[in-house]
Parts: C-alpha cells; sequence; structure tokens
C-alpha cells in the first residue's frame, strides 16, 4: 500500500507508469491484426494449409479469452507489477520462439505461451492504473489515454505485418516484439511500484482448467472437421467432450464460494443480451479478418504489402469511431447505438460477400470501413450495458466477463467460418467462392444479431449510460475493482 500511495502521489513516475502499461498493451493489440498480414506468407514457407492457419490464430486468442478473468485475479492477488512484468517476459519470450520456429507445431506452441503471456500482460496494465490514480476523475482521463494510445497497435497491425513480411519475412513479424519488450521489462523493473490486494479471492484453478479443456475441444473439433470428416469419431469425441467439459465447468461454478465466473449475473437479461451479441461480434469480426488478407493475396493477386495496407480500413474505422461510441449512447441509448452498429456491420459483411477478383479496389475499401464502424459502434456500449446491469461492486467483473466472451467469439469465428471455407471448397467451390460464403454467414449472424438486440437490449436513459461509462471506467477490469475497495 505504500508503495501504492508513492506511486500515486509523484508525476514523474505516474507519467512512466502510463507510458509503459500503454506500451505493453500496444504490444498485444498489435498482435491481433499483425499476424493477418503475414499468414499467406506463413501458409507458403511453412508448407500449411487453411486449418493450420486457424491454430496459428486460435492458439493464441484461445488462451487469452480463458485465462483473461484469471489474470486480473492473479495481479490482485500476486501484485500488479510482479504480474505484469512476468507477462511482458513470457510474451516476449514467446514472440522470439515463435520467430525461430521451424514449423506449424513450433509456431502454434509459441502462441500458446504468447496468450498466456498476454492474459497477465492485459490486466495486469490496468491494475497498475488503478493503484497509481485513486483519484476518479485523474483514472478516467488515465484509462482513456490507455486505450486510445494503445488502441493505435489495431490500425498499425497491417500495415507493419505488410512492411515487415514484404522485406523480412513472417518471423519479423514476431521480432518486433523483442525490443519493446526488453524495454518495458528494463524501464518496469526500476521505475514501476508494486500494488497488491491481500483479500483478492484465491486463483479458481478448477474452473480456469475445464474452460481451457472445453472451449478448446470445441475449436480442435470446429477447426479439424473439415479435414478429418464432421463424422469422424475424432471430432464426434471432440464435440461430446465439449459438452461434458463445459457442464462440468457450469456445475463447478455454481457450487464455488468464489468462482472465475458468477452464473447469477446471467439472470439480468441486460447482461446476458450484451454477452450474447459480443460472443457474435468477436466472431463475425475476428472470423472474417482472418481473411482479408487472404482474400486480397489469393484471390485478387495482391502482393503481401499491398494486401496489409489493403485491410486498413477496418481497424482505422474502428479507432477514429470507438472514441465517440460511449457519447452516441449516453445520448440515444444502448440499443440504438448498438442495434445501428450491428446492422452496419452486417450489411458491410454481406456487401463483402460479392466481392470477387475483377472488383476493383474502390469498390472495395469502403465496404471494409463500413464493417470497422458498425463493429466500433457496438463494442464499446455493450461494454457499457453489461456493467449498467450490475452492482458497481461487480462492474470490474462485468468489464472482465465481456472481454472474454468477445474472445470466445473470436475463438469461435476463426473456426466456424474457417470450417464454411473448408467445406466449400471440398465440395469443389473455388477458394473466392467459398470466401464469400464465409463472409455472407458472418453478416447474416451479425444482422439476426442487431435484430435480436433491437428487441431485447433494454432502453436506457442517457443518464444510465452516463453512469454506467463512469462506472465503465472506474471498474474496468476486476483489479481496478480490487484496487478502489483497498481506499
Amino acid at each position: 500500500m505504500a508503495a501504492s500511495r508513492a506511486t500515486a502521489g509523484s508525476r514523474p513516475n505516474r507519467t512512466v507508469l502510463l507510458t509503459v502499461t500503454c506500451l505493453g498493451q500496444f504490444m498485444v493489440l498489435l498482435d491481433n491484426t499483425i499476424v493477418g498480414a503475414a499468414l499467406p506468407d506463413m501458409q507458403h514457407r511453412l508448407h500449411t494449409q487453411l486449418t493450420g492457419l486457424q491454430w496459428i490464430v486460435d492458439a493464441y486468442v484461445l488462451l487469452v479469452a480463458m485465462l483473461l478473468l484469471s489474470g486480473g485475479i492473479c495481479a490482485d492477488r500476486f501484485g500488479g507489477k510482479r504480474v505484469y512484468l512476468a507477462g511482458v517476459a513470457v510474451f516476449t519470450t514467446a514472440s522470439v520462439l515463435c520467430s525461430l520456429a521451424p514449423s506449424l507445431g513450433w509456431l502454434v506452441a509459441g502462441r500458446v505461451l504468447q496468450g498466456i503471456g498476454a492474459a497477465a500482460l492485459s490486466p495486469a496494465s490496468l491494475a497498475l492504473l488503478a493503484a497509481a490514480y485513486p483519484v476518479p476523475q485523474e483514472r478516467t482521463k488515465a484509462i482513456g489515454l490507455w486505450a486510445g494510445l494503445s488502441g493505435i497497435g489495431l490500425a498499425a497491425g497491417p500495415v507493419a505485418g505488410g512492411v515487415l513480411t514484404d522485406a523480412f519475412g513472417w518471423p519479423a513479424i514476431f521480432l518486433v516484439n523483442l525490443p519493446i519488450g526488453v524495454v518495458l521489462l528494463l524501464v518496469g523493473m526500476r521505475s514501476l511500484e508494486e500494488a497488491r490486494d491481500a483479500s483478492a479471492p484465491a486463483i479458481d484453478v478448477p474452473g480456469t482448467v475445464l474452460s481451457v479443456l472445453g472451449v478448446g475441444a470445441l475449436a480442435y473439433g470446429l477447426i479439424e472437421g473439415g479435414a478429418r470428416g464432421w463424422t469422424s469419431p475424432v471430432i464426434l469425441g471432440c464435440f461430446i467432450a465439449a459438452v461434458i467439459l463445459l457442464a462440468a465447468f457450469t456445475a463447478v461454478e455454481a457450487r464455488r464460494s468464489a468462482p472465475m465466473l458468477r452464473l447469477s449475473l446471467f439472470r439480468q437479461r441486460l447482461f446476458t443480451v450484451s454477452n450474447t451479441a459480443m460472443v457474435v461480434v468477436g466472431f463475425a469480426l475476428m472470423g472474417s479478418s482472418f481473411f482479408f488478407s487472404q482474400f486480397f493475396v489469393y484471390v485478387q493477386g495482391s502482393s503481401i504489402l499491398r494486401a496489409g495496407l489493403q485491410t486498413l480500413p477496418v481497424s482505422l474505422a474502428m479507432v477514429i469511431v470507438s472514441p465517440y461510441a460511449g457519447r452516441f449512447a449516453a445520448r440515444y441509448g444502448f440499443r440504438v447505438v448498438v442495434t445501428t452498429g450491428l446492422a452496419l456491420a452486417g450489411l458491410g459483411l454481406l456487401a463483402l460477400g460479392g466481392v470477387h477478383a475483377d472488383t476493383g479496389y474502390g469498390n472495395v475499401w469502403w465496404r471494409l470501413g463500413v464493417v470497422g464502424i458498425g463493429f466500433a459502434l457496438a463494442m464499446s456500449p455493450l461494454t457499457g450495458a453489461a456493467i449498467q446491469a450490475v452492482s458497481p461492486q461487480e462492474g470490474g467483473l462485468a468489464s472482465g466477463v465481456i472481454s472474454t466472451t468477445r474472445q470466445i467469439g473470436a475463438v469461435l469465428g476463426v473456426a466456424v467460418l474457417g470450417a464454411i471455407v473448408r467445406t466449400r471448397q471440398t465440395g469443389g467451390a473455388s477458394f473466392e467462392t467459398s470466401l464469400n460464403s464465409a463472409f455472407l454467414a458472418a453478416g447474416a449472424v451479425t444482422l439476426a444479431t442487431a435484430v435480436f438486440t433491437g428487441l431485447w437490449l433494454a432502453r436506457s436513459k442517457p443518464s444510465d449510460v452516463s453512469a454506467a461509462r463512469q462506472r465503465s471506467t472506474r471498474f474496468a477490469g476486476r483489479s481496478v475493482t480490487a484496487s478502489t475497495r483497498r481506499r
């Protein structure tokens, strides 16, 4: 606690802390988009098929999704500085291992380690900010800067990935993390102050293990089903195992006194609808983004560098529009903004389902931009709605849960849309036609969810939304809640 107060009272230290935490989160978000630009080169150099590319993406996202809540608890229990630096060390080391991977298997293993590091790094960075900025108004500004500056990584990913891959090959996209990680470790060890919550709950080991195995079994069945056959014993066994493991997870969480996921939260309709919609956001956004560079390279014949630049409208639109989504929700309510955003995203994906090899980029970029604008409008208000549905003391947990549901949707999006493409190709369709089917499927699911939120997402008053946004900032992350309790 003394260390926490020292940090809060030192302007230079807080400046360094804000820089270090932003740069760490920047590295995590950069990894979300930089890999997509390198997928065509990975496929060529590693001699893998679509299934292998799916594992390269999903191995990372799966671990982030399943360990994110536990990472926040670890930061509270063992200290934000310790967990943050451990996350940076694991993420940086894993990035080097990925760059040196001689085969697909080694690369996937490296991506698993990257996911573990990211799941520790991201919530711990928020815990450090919460400890350093005890005044709510200052904390609001600090977390806003943290989200905005680190979010630049989303827009930088496609460009950096295209440039690095075109010049040096796909290993370079992972080596870019090495100097960042080394700087963060050196500066962090000297400048960061420790802050922990002695009353934080114990790690929910059974819940964590069951959730990783259950969602992992489901993802394996979906990714490998197209290659092995949907009725093969292995695939059917995976689906059965997923059902059993996830049912066991539900039973365990219902009986634990301090569960990783409080199932009682889903009794609130607003919370349930928000998380359901966020699964679809992750599903459609990550699932479709997985194919953007592949479309430009394999269908339209672009270079990897040019393809990276051509995918930029999605992430750029999200970075520009996201800061305004909360303001729109405060004025018009959750339902209007979320439904409008999902409808735009769905229409943009349906429009992408109509692009072909001879479609000029002037008739493609705006479709990507509409997709980015739509999802940007939906994500922040969905988080605010989930937080408003629970008590202020549960705001951090609600924020962590909806981030987890988005990541789970991303895992399923890459797996399911990849399965659609693989199945269509097995049936004799071209890669172009198969991609069109995947985009159309993602658009249809997103539009259906827009109707769902329009009917079921509770109408909120602007004053309620404003309060929710304040709680979202104050309790954004499980560790933020703990830090507030300490004060």
